[in-house]
């Protein structure tokens, strides 16, 4: 067996291994006092304006920026940028 075909063996075994995939759509810092007088209702502003992109996490890593869109009736992330390395 070639070593192409060594690598391409071992990374089939890692294509079903499942992984974390988490939106962000912003953050933001609250007081512990304003955190506690939360409840059904209440607003938190985030940081990021309603039009920016939001960011795409796979195990805790961000990987890539997009567009909230809705498919039949859920929420979804429509890539617009795959980030590298250096992000």
């Amino acid at each position: 067996m070639s070593t192409i075909q060594d690598n391409s063996a071992n990374l089939d075994i890692l294509l079903d291994v499942p992984v974390q995939i988490s939106v962000q759509l912003g953050s933001c810092q609250l007081p512990l006092r304003d955190v506690l007088g939360l409840n059904s209702g209440s607003v938190v502003q985030l940081d990021k304006v309603a039009d920016a992109p939001v960011d795409l996490y796979v195990n805790s890593k961000l990987i890539a920026r997009g567009e909230v869109v809705v498919v039949e009736n859920r929420f979804g992330i429509k890539i617009t940028e795959l980030l590298g390395n250096n992000s």
